[in-house]
C-alpha cells in the first residue's frame, strides 16, 4: 500500500468552506463594529467642538463663538488668537467634507445669531462609514437621527 503525502482534494475543499462560513460570520460582525466606532468618533468629536466652542467665547467675550471651525484650529500654537485659537486640532477643524472626513464622519459648521452655532455631523459613506447623523447647536446637546439629517427637534444621545 502506498504512503500518502499531502492532503485529498476533498479534505481541502472542506477547510476552504470552513474558513468561508467563518468568514460569513465575521464580517458583519466586523462592519458593524466599524460603524458603531465611527458613530461613537463623531459623537466624541462633536462634543470637543462644544466645549471649544465654550472655551472659546469665554476667552474671547468681545467676539462670541467663533464663525468657522478653523477659528478654533492653529497650526502655530504659541500665541493663540481669535482666529487660531488652538482649542482643537486641525484635522477636526478640516473634516468639512466627505473627502476629507475624520473617522468616517463630516462636519458642518454654521454660525447662527440666534443659536450662536450649529454643527451637522453627516457619514462620509452613508451605511458604511456611519448611518446616524448627528446635530448640535450653542445649547451643547447632541441629537442623532438615523433616517434623516438631524436637527434640533431629534432626540439626544444619552
Amino acid at each position: 500500500m502506498r504512503k500518502q503525502k499531502g492532503f485529498s482534494l476533498i479534505e481541502l475543499l472542506i477547510v476552504v468552506a470552513i474558513i468561508l462560513i467563518i468568514a460569513a460570520i465575521a464580517i458583519p460582525n466586523l462592519l458593524r463594529a466599524r460603524i458603531a466606532a465611527n458613530e461613537a468618533s463623531a459623537v466624541s468629536s462633536m462634543r470637543t467642538i462644544n466645549t471649544a466652542e465654550i472655551t472659546y467665547a469665554s476667552l474671547y467675550p468681545a467676539v462670541g463663538y467663533s464663525t468657522n471651525l478653523t477659528s478654533l484650529a492653529g497650526t502655530t500654537c504659541a500665541a493663540p488668537t481669535s482666529t487660531a485659537a488652538c482649542l482643537i486640532d486641525t484635522t477636526l477643524a478640516g473634516a468639512t467634507a466627505s473627502a476629507s472626513s475624520k473617522s468616517g464622519y463630516y462636519f458642518t459648521f454654521a454660525f447662527s445669531s440666534s443659536l450662536g452655532y450649529t454643527l451637522q455631523g453627516t457619514p462620509a459613506q452613508p451605511g458604511s462609514s456611519g448611518v446616524k447623523n448627528f446635530y448640535t447647536d450653542g445649547s451643547a446637546v447632541v441629537r442623532y437621527n438615523a433616517t434623516a439629517a438631524a436637527s434640533a427637534t431629534d432626540p439626544a444621545i444619552q
